[in-house]
């Protein structure tokens, strides 16, 4: 196509970044708005990139491409396509952040008193234009089908997240100003600490790749579509211990990103110490780029070595599962045991994506959007309730659905979707994970099955400790939900129950992408054993 839509989509968000920042620091309301209005405006490109889509039969894998030569010498192309999959997460990261703008608009303002020399000020345009570059980075790094191109988003995206979970973190703690700091500090130095050492990892593996198309096309490349072509040609092999080490380092990367046990202790401090629209950020957006990478790149590029690890995974997936639901259950602060959920849920995605079915991948990818509407639901309306309270800690809280019933539903709901209840979005992934991973692996499946309860114990002792009982004091006169907040969190609610009832949208944008990634790895969904005896067999005659 003539116009660069992937690129325009990408540039919106950059752009508005950009001017966002530029607004005069006196005018912060004005700022606000410039950074709403660019964050639509990536809607609007993100539905075109949908709407001219082609999921019809025989529709080419990767679509809206574009290409230009960038480091020749090195093979380094500007080269952007879509699959089903990269379309509803770039999709996905649209739809979110002018939700987390709305629901952060008061985040970055000085408290009163302060002014820009104070000690405590945080510049609102700054807040507001790193999160547009965060997006810009993201729907870049869904969109990249040149590998070194994907590895510099990849990066890059990690500084201005160090920034606003360093800069602009909840205000919200146990400690007093300087303790806060210093615990924001830790977090955002411990997030950039594990994601580098990730990078520099996969940096190496990038390198690596290089060196082996090199060595037997004549001239190395990057290009996903090149490298496919030449392997489906017989030119270009990965010898098996070549194949497998590649496959770690990228592994070990996205990993991080995901994050996976024992990968993810960067996670629930830096979700813990960032305001609720920048946790959300991480782990609803961010975070996705690891997961959807397995899919794109690990699985597309080594699938003799993603075969290989499989078992390996899947332990690690298993433990991830029941591992962060049981630390959630045990965290006293709300923020953390959001944090500590995600991570048993991200256990499932990659289980959905190494059980190498059709339902789990369908299952891993429906779930990679619907817990990131459902976290941002639950997450930003506990912020309104932090925020409200000025504490994180859930011993604080008592009887809030008496003072603000309105709150109250809209946090059961959000956590009702964390469940995974039946008729809410996540049932519908975590059930097509379960039926892919059983087809195959049916001790795996009955292991995830235990993450299933100790959800719902999780969820629903927060919510009876929060929102039932006796009105704890200093709690009597809490305001319910504003307007501004109600249309934050209202549309979430009405996506997490339509993706419940009707999700089919989505499958059918995400399986023809499902079947290319199960044809990478040479997979077919296992048939199933029946065992028909004679007197059944004569019975039905």
């Amino acid at each position: 196509m003539s116009f660069p839509l992937l690129t325009a989509t990408a540039l919106a968000p950059a752009i508005g970044a950009v001017a966002t920042a530029a607004v005069p620091a006196a005018r912060r309301t004005l700022a606000k708005w410039t950074a709403l209005g660019f964050s639509v405006l990536t809607v609007v490109f993100a539905a075109a990139v949908l709407l001219r889509f082609d999921t019809g039969p025989g529709a080419d894998r990767y679509q809206l491409t574009e290409s230009l030569t960038w480091i020749r010498d090195f093979g380094v192309t500007y080269e952007l396509g879509v699959d089903g999959i990269g379309v509803a997460l770039i999709g996905l990261t649209a739809i979110v952040i002018p939700f987390l703008i709305g629901a952060g608009w008061n985040d970055a303002d000085p408290k009163e008193g302060e002014t820009p020399q104070g000690k405590r000020w945080r510049p609102t345009q700054g807040f507001f234009a790193l999160i547009l570059l965060v997006e810009a980075m993201v729907i870049m790094s869904f969109a990249a089908t040149d590998i070194f191109l994907f590895y510099i988003f990849f990066e890059a995206m990690l500084i201005p997240m160090y920034f606003l979970i360093g800069g602009f973190g909840d205000r919200a703690g146990e400690h007093d100003e300087e303790g806060q700091a210093r615990q924001r500090s830790y977090a955002a130095v411990k997030f950039l600490l594990y994601n580098l050492a990730g990078g520099l990892v996969m940096l190496a593996a990038v390198i690596g790749l290089w060196v082996a198309t090199n060595d037997q096309l004549g001239n190395g490349t990057f290009s996903l579509t090149a490298i496919a072509d030449a392997k489906a040609a017989g030119e270009l092999t990965f010898g098996t211990g070549t194949e497998r080490w590649l496959f770690l380092g990228f592994f070990f990367a996205f990993a991080i990103k995901a994050p996976l046990w024992p990968l993810h202790t960067w996670l629930p401090n830096a979700m813990g110490e960032s305001t609720a629209p920048v946790a959300v950020l991480i782990t609803a957006v961010v975070d996705k780029v690891g997961t959807f990478a397995m899919l794109r790149f690990c699985l597309g590029l080594f699938p003799e070595a993603s075969t290989w690890a499989t078992p390996a995974v899947i332990v690690l997936s298993l433990v991830s599962i029941v591992y962060g639901a049981l630390l959630a259950l045990g965290q006293r602060d709300m923020k953390r045991l959001i944090a500590y959920a995600s991570i048993s849920h991200f256990g499932f995605i990659v289980l959905g994506i190494f059980v190498m079915t059709s339902q789990g991948h369908s299952g891993a990818t429906l779930y990679m959007i619907n817990h990131g509407i459902a976290t941002a639901a639950l997450m930003l309306v506990a912020g309104f309730l932090i925020s409200r309270r000025g504490s994180r800690l859930i011993a604080d809280y008592g009887g809030v659905q008496k003072t603000a019933p309105v709150l109250a539903g809209t946090f059961l709901i959000g956590g009702l979707a964390t469940l995974s209840l039946p008729g809410l979005g996540p049932f519908v992934s975590e059930f097509l994970v379960l039926v892919g991973t059983f087809s195959r692996y049916k001790t795996a499946g009955i292991i995830a099955t235990v993450g299933i309860v100790l959800a719902a114990l999780y969820v629903l002792v927060l919510y009876q400790r929060t929102m039932t009982g006796p009105v704890k004091p200093g709690l009597e006169k809490l305001p319910d939900l504003r307007m501004r907040e109600l249309a934050v969190v209202a549309p979430l609610i009405a996506l997490l129950i339509f993706l419940g009832v009707y999700p089919k949208p989505v499958t059918d944008l995400v399986n023809p992408a499902v079947e290319h990634t199960l044809s990478d790895v040479n997979k077919t969904d296992p048939q199933p054993d029946v065992t028909v005896t004679e007197a059944e067999g004569a019975s039905h005659e």
